[in-house]
């Protein structure tokens, strides 16, 4: 294309920003969602540009800024369809946000904007650094929304939400000013391929892992989210949910796997354990809520289980299912959130006993609430259902004790969802206030409406989406395939596997050098 659409893309949201600061309420909202809009539109722009089976990068601008660091952007088609994520659910956290924030709605407001530039940039920054500063500085809105516009509880839970995420992050720096003093260059692209040094790569991928596994999260350092969520805004919840838990998902993408093949093969059985424990202790605790903020939010945990299992399968059926659900549990997630905060906001409670039987003073909500929550379970021809097929059949190929365990959760999320929907929508109306609650307005038509659509389309044709990221996943096999544990007999800790071709490179590499 022949203008900088990336930057663009940015530029809008942080325009809206700075404009929503110094206008009235009733301006600042329209200016958001005009600026959210126009994102969106670009996204689409470059969803049709983008040219499958072309260029690995594409898109790319590059402007050095100063020694050791540039301002590089460039997208390939993982990066594409976290974007399209992106800029799709944040008019819809607008409209969500319309009539729920009262108090300092201009500040609010920015805070999303400034949040959209920070995740665009993050999915599509192509310096290590440039990739850190966007990948850090979303904290800031999302503390700033959860502690100014959140619960009673907020101070607590941004608290909780700031220092969880930041501390992992700074051991990530140190290994990644390590990591361009070795490889003589801090863009991205260019570190994907350097053959790091085997006995390095341990480290390394521990570094990383502190910041990307707080992010996921995954059990044990998953009990932010839960307060998080409970304490944040339902837009807040929303945008976290559906994007901010998948950076951790790309940082294992963009650089634990193909950076560190040996030592992400080598600690395979760690993650493994790790989410085999998440997916049936988070769905069990998920049982119990009483709180459907809650409940939906160990849900979460549970379902980015599977990714990071996914993802460490070292084949392309894993790591497409971890994508696949990543994208469909940002859409339903976030639905399901949107439909706590609707009535909420007529009734002004989260407690699941205080509802029943909305199916029939609200039978058009009950109607979005029960596909969502049937996409949550993975129904065949909703979002979710391919993408935990794929996933389930990329660790079966790894550990078929690990898929077994993993299936299981998906027992279990039957269980919680359909029970959390039979308590809110069906029975009898014990209580008069829920009874007199209206059905959903023509705003919420516009939140849930768009979300129910894409949810039916990935579930229906899911190569819209599998298509753009194909050829990406299938370069990322072939790197880390040499790397690959054999299966089951390979999970145990300890235990010798063959010299990859990663280490043997590197020896080369030492060698010429010496030479």
């Amino acid at each position: 294309m022949d203008f900088p659409i990336l930057t663009t893309m940015m530029l809008v949201p942080l325009v809206g920003a700075i404009l929503s600061l110094f206008v009235q309420a009733a301006a600042a909202r329209r200016i958001a969602l005009a600026a959210t809009l126009v994102t969106f539109g670009l996204g689409v722009l470059l969803w049709i540009n983008y040219e499958i089976g072309g260029a690995q990068w594409q898109f790319q601008e590059r402007y050095e800024l100063f020694a050791g660091f540039s301002y590089a952007l460039g997208i390939d088609g993982i990066s594409l369809l976290l974007i399209m994520l992106s800029v799709f659910l944040m008019p819809i956290c607008i409209l969500a946000s319309w009539e729920a924030i009262t108090k300092r709605v201009g500040e609010y407001m920015a805070a999303f904007l400034f949040m959209e530039v920070l995740m665009i940039g993050t999915f599509a920054a192509q310096d290590i650094f440039l990739f850190y500063i966007f990948f850090e500085a979303g904290l800031i809105p999302m503390y700033l929304i959860i502690g100014v516009w959140g619960g009673d509880n907020r101070i607590y839970a941004s608290y909780k939400f700031f220092l969880y995420t930041l501390l992992g992050s700074v051991v990530m720096l140190v290994a990644m000013f390590w990591m361009v003093a070795q490889a003589g260059s801090s863009d991205i692209p260019t570190l994907m391929q350097y053959p790091f040094p085997p006995e390095a790569q341990f480290w390394l991928f521990l570094a990383f892992f502190a910041s990307f596994a707080v992010k996921m999260p995954m059990w044990p350092v998953h009990t932010w989210l839960p307060d998080a969520h409970v304490q944040a805004p339902t837009a807040g919840s929303v945008i976290l949910a559906g994007v901010l838990l998948k950076l951790g998902g790309y940082g294992f993408i963009r650089f634990s796997l193909p950076m560190f093949p040996d030592a992400s093969a080598d600690l395979a059985w760690v993650i493994f354990a790790l989410s085999m424990i998440a997916v049936v202790y988070t769905s069990l605790v998920a049982l119990v809520q009483h709180d459907m903020k809650k409940l939906i939010a160990y849900s979460s945990v549970a379902h980015m289980a599977l990714v990071t299992a996914g993802l460490f399968a070292f084949n392309v059926q894993g790591i497409e299912g971890a994508m696949m659900i990543m994208l469909g549990h940002g859409l339903v997630s976030g639905a399901l959130f949107l439909c706590v905060g609707v009535i909420y906001d007529r009734l002004h409670t989260r407690e699941i006993d205080r509802y029943g039987g909305l199916s029939i003073n609200m039978p058009y909500y009950a109607l979005f609430f029960l596909l969502f929550t049937m996409a949550s379970i993975g129904l065949p021809g909703t979002s979710n259902f391919i993408g935990e097929f794929l996933a389930l059949a990329g660790i079966y190929q790894a550990s078929s004790w690990v898929a077994l365990i993993c299936t299981t959760g998906i027992i279990l999320g039957a269980g919680y969802m359909l029970y959390l929907y039979r308590r809110v929508a069906f029975g009898d109306q014990k209580n008069p206030d829920a009874a007199a609650m209206g059905d959903i307005t023509p705003r919420e038509w516009a939140m849930m409406a768009p979300i129910a659509a894409v949810v039916l389309w990935m579930g229906v044709y899911p190569e819209s989406f599998l298509a753009p990221m194909r050829a990406d996943i299938a370069a990322l096999d072939a790197q880390i395939a040499a790397s690959a544990p054999a299966g089951d007999a390979d999970l145990v800790a300890g235990e010798p596997r063959a010299q990859s071709a990663n280490a043997i490179e590197y020896d080369a590499h030492s060698a010429e050098g010496a030479h």
